[in-house]
Parts: structure tokens; sequence; C-alpha cells
């Protein structure tokens, strides 16, 4: 069996995603360890859910740097140092430089609480439902040099509610990016993604459609998720 695959998670804010690839690497369902949890902010509460869990954390402030490149070179060296192979962001609320995605290639994996390339940038959630869409969701994708558009792994769908306004559906999100993210983050560790041009091929996926134990609510995986995940 080979080794776990190290992993940096990078976090700004309260770190809820960290905390579903935390209970699933510790559950078995990923293959991976978690080598450092780094924040651009001192006052993230992922910190707090990393050291509760005796996992290595650091801050990295960005305020304390110039321009973005000063601050990731420093992001970066943090990261190899601790000896991770992967980066996954998981509500970094920041832009990465050139210098940062090319010291990780495709090995930097990110969240996204809507269906891209539909709502980038901040909020997804709420210009979904500001829009007035009938389907919304999540999305987990690599990360390129531009924002919200590398590859896409895997994404969730569900239907929008009447009366539905941001905070309500990204609550329900929520739920789905705590479920699709492990899985994205086992199959990198376990090498069974390729990227091929813009299109992502997971090995052995299994077929699109609801996964076991889902609220009723949920319209589609895709690709569909493994047992236990």
């Amino acid at each position: 069996m080979s080794e776990p695959m190290p992993l940096a998670v990078l976090v700004s804010g309260g770190g809820s995603n960290l905390q579903s690839l935390i209970d699933s690497i510790e559950a078995g369902r990923v293959p991976a360890r978690i080598v450092l949890v780094l924040a651009n902010t001192p006052d993230a509460y992922g910190l707090v859910r990393a050291e509760k869990h005796g996992l290595p954390t650091a801050v990295v402030p960005h305020t304390a740097y110039p321009d973005r490149e000063s601050h990731d070179r420093d992001v970066v060296a943090a990261i190899r140092a601790a000896g991770a192979e992967a980066v996954v962001l998981a509500g970094y609320m920041r832009l990465l430089s050139p210098f940062f995605i090319q010291a990780f290639p495709q090995r930097i994996l990110n969240i996204h609480p809507a269906l891209l390339p539909a709502f980038q940038g901040l909020h997804g959630q709420h210009q979904a439902a500001e829009y007035g869409v009938k389907l919304a969701g999540a999305t987990v994708h690599f990360v390129d040099e531009e924002l919200d558009n590398g590859p896409i792994i895997i994404q969730a769908a569900l239907p929008t509610q009447e009366g539905d306004d941001g905070d309500t559906l990204a609550q329900r999100i929520l739920h789905l990016e705590h479920r699709i993210y492990p899985q994205a983050v086992k199959w990198l560790a376990e090498g069974r993604l390729q990227i091929r041009k813009r299109h992502v091929v997971v090995d052995n996926a299994p077929d699109p459609g609801p996964a076991p134990g889902s609220d009723a609510s949920v319209c589609l995986f895709a690709p569909g998720l493994e047992p236990g995940m």
C-alpha cells in the first residue's frame, strides 16, 4: 500500500471544508495526511480546528507583504518545509500568483460554491440566488492562473427552493461541498486524476447520480460518489 499523500490545507475563515477533510482522513476514507494548515489571517477558526486534531499550523499574514508574489513565496516555502506534495484551498480568500501555481502544477485543488463556469468570484451562492437559477451547487476544480477557471473534477447540483436567498442556499450547498471535496482529494491522493486539455478523467469513476444517504433534494453528483463518501 502506498504512503498517504501529504497535504497542506490553506484557510482564511471557519474551515468547515477543512473539518470535513480531517474527518474523512481520520475515518480512513481518504489516503492522505495533513502536514500543515496555513492561514493568511491569525483569527481564522480553521486554525483552531487544526489544533484540536494535533495538526501543525502556521500563519503568514498577507498584510505584512508589499505584493501578492512576495507573500506567496513565503507561503510556498512553508508548504515545502512541511513536506506537502499537494495543496487544498479550503476557503482561502486569496488569489494565487503564477509563482504559487507553478510551484505545485496540477496539485492545487479549490472548491467553489456554484456550478462553474457560472457565478465565478465571491459569494457564488448569493449570485445564484439573486439570478433566480433553478439548479445550484458546488464545484471542485484544479487551480490555474485565472479565477475559478481550472479543469473541473467533480460537481454536485441541487434544485433551488421557493424563497431561497443567498444564506439558505449557501447552507444547503455546504452539505454538498462536504461530500465532494474529500472525494476529489481521495482521487488525487490515489493518482486517479488525468487532465486532457480541459477535461479531467477519473479512473474507474462511479456513474453520475444521487449518492446513498444524500438529502432528497440532491439532484446529481457527477462523477458519482464512491461508497462511504
